[in-house]
């Protein structure tokens, strides 16, 4: 069973929570994760402990959560383990200077930070393949699990990336207002992406107050598109 739980869809902050029986993982860590386990709590789930926190760019709204983990390392009694590419753990030793000290303050952030780039690897038998995207200049990865892949913050996918999203079930793509973005996909140009990788099912997320509420946005979208919400689960 893989459960991908939404604790974050809007513009302000983006967290997503993936759990198989061998493995939890958080993807991007943009909103209070201290108020995680609570929020599981709330829709059924148990959080025992996270094995991989995967950031997929340096924005300060998929990563200003990441100081909330320290308490998972004092239940763990272990680090926490990060995943994402090296231009973001350069980010991330200037943001979070103290989780990296030679000498930390007691209580500081336990890390350890594995690099990744578009290679395909593992965790606890559960296989990641990441998406190469890109979010105006800026490298962004996102990230396929099983039937279910997540592309964040991105407003360009290579050709040659698309392979990987063919015969998903879910697939969960950015998109925060309608006509071009710098940096994102519009309303159309995420409809565009998603009818050409031809899931069974499609996610809006990253949503801003330039697109109507969730009621209204839903009546005008196709068939096997919807908008995303914080606390949806896909199974």
């Amino acid at each position: 069973m893989l459960k991908f739980l939404s604790l974050g869809s809007s513009s302000s902050g983006n967290c997503y929570y993936l759990a198989t029986d061998n493995v939890q993982i958080l993807v991007d860590a943009g909103v209070p994760v201290r108020s995680l386990k609570h929020d599981l709590k709330e829709r059924g789930l148990a959080l025992n402990n996270i094995d991989a926190v995967f950031i997929t760019h340096t924005d300060k709204d998929h990563t200003g959560g990441l100081d909330d983990i320290r308490a998972f390392n004092y239940l763990e009694k272990k680090a926490s383990e990060i995943y994402c590419e090296k231009y973001v753990e350069d980010s991330l030793r200037q943001e979070y200077s103290y989780a990296f000290a030679e000498v930390k303050y007691p209580g500081a952030p336990e890390w350890n930070v594995h690099i990744i780039d578009e290679k395909p690897f593992s965790i606890n038998g559960v296989e990641i393949i990441p998406i190469r995207g890109k979010h105006f200049k800026l490298p962004v990865l996102g990230f396929r699990f099983g039937d279910i892949a997540y592309c964040t913050d991105m407003n360009h996918i290579p050709e040659e990336e698309y392979s990987k999203l063919q015969g998903l079930d879910h697939f969960i793509i950015n998109c925060v207002r309608r006509g071009r973005h710098i940096s994102h996909y519009s309303l159309e140009q995420a409809m565009e992406v998603a009818e050409k990788v031809g899931a069974k099912h499609s996610w809006l997320t990253h949503l801003s107050h330039q697109l109507p509420c969730h009621e209204e946005l839903t009546k005008e979208l196709p068939e096997g598109i919807l908008p995303a919400f914080d606390g949806l689960v896909i199974e």
